[in-house]
């Protein structure tokens, strides 16, 4: 029977299946809107979701919303300016690589992690855990590097950009887990539900005046893709319902180790919805990724 502490593991499956979701339809998205654009319709079409999911949640739950302390804005920013960079670079990297390898990159985030832990915060790194690093390393090289030649710049650049998307994500991951545990006097549903519906305005407003300034007429574009796009904004929104729920609960490493399981949701997207072959070279690196974040954060 799953206590309240232990529905962060369901909370983190729903959020990674509907992450794949999200992330394939974003992806179809990318070409008539381009990178931007794509990114732009999580948080602009998921930002009306998040607002009826958080009236849900406060009917239910009768909680009572306070203005968050000063400590919860520059969680809140650190989150939401991360994710928006780390979505659009994500894109990119699908746009050039493989949807289900992109996604093994993605999954270093939590190397990534330890890694900007030792380097800022002075984290203590054990030998185990250094293993873990080069083992989950092995495996991103092994996925990226074809046999017979030398890598170009342009061939590596899709790999350069997907680890980059995994960092920013780590910082999200911490942003927006720093906000939620700083929302006071309320349930973690509705602290949860609270920081993304901020989090999606605040991420909604930078993006669409950036797009106004920069390129008008993708948002055109947007409007009359909007039946794909509201879809698409759903899944977003869904999914990071349940991605923060989940960071209420538990420490934003345990979250991310359980959600590797996103790799294997996306290769079964990539073969059915994209056709995308794997490589066995790709599959065994895919796997060393997986063994070696799992590794590290067990360690």
């Amino acid at each position: 029977m799953l206590t309240i502490a232990s529905l962060w593991i369901p909370f983190t499956i729903i959020a990674a299946l509907g992450q794949v979701a999200r992330n394939a339809m974003q992806r179809s998205l990318t070409k008539p809107l381009g990178t931007w654009g794509a990114t732009n319709i999580r948080f602009l079409f998921g930002f009306p979701f998040s607002l009826l999911f958080l009236a849900v949640v406060l009917v239910a739950t009768g909680d009572h919303l306070n203005v968050p302390p000063t400590v919860f804005w520059p969680w809140l920013l650190l989150g939401a300016l991360s994710q928006i960079v780390a979505t659009g670079l994500m894109l990119l990297a699908m746009n050039d690589r493989s949807f289900v390898v992109t996604t093994a990159y993605l999954k270093t985030e939590a190397i990534q992690t330890a890694i900007f832990g030792f380097v800022f915060l002075g984290d203590h790194l054990t030998w185990l855990k250094v293993l873990a690093i080069v083992i989950a390393t092995v495996g991103v090289v092994m996925t990226a590097l074809r046999p017979g030649g030398e890598k170009s710049f342009a061939e590596l650049k899709p790999t350069i950009t997907g680890l980059v998307a995994a960092a920013a994500f780590a910082l999200s991951a911490v942003g927006f887990r720093g906000a939620i545990i700083n929302v006071p006097g309320v349930s973690f549903v509705t602290s949860a539900s609270f920081t993304l519906v901020l989090g999606l305005f605040v991420q909604t407003l930078i993006l669409t005046v950036f797009l106004l300034w920069r390129a008008p007429k993708v948002l055109q574009a947007i409007l009359g893709l909007w039946k794909p796009s509201l879809l698409a904004g759903f899944m977003g929104a869904f999914a990071s319902q349940f991605w923060f729920l989940a960071f209420a609960l538990t420490a934003a490493a345990n979250v991310r180790t359980l959600a590797l399981i996103e790799v294997l949701f996306a290769q079964g997207v990539a073969y059915y919805s994209f056709k995308q072959p794997i490589a066995a070279r790709e599959i065994f690196g895919i796997a060393l990724i997986v063994v070696g974040v799992a590794v590290l954060v067990g360690a």
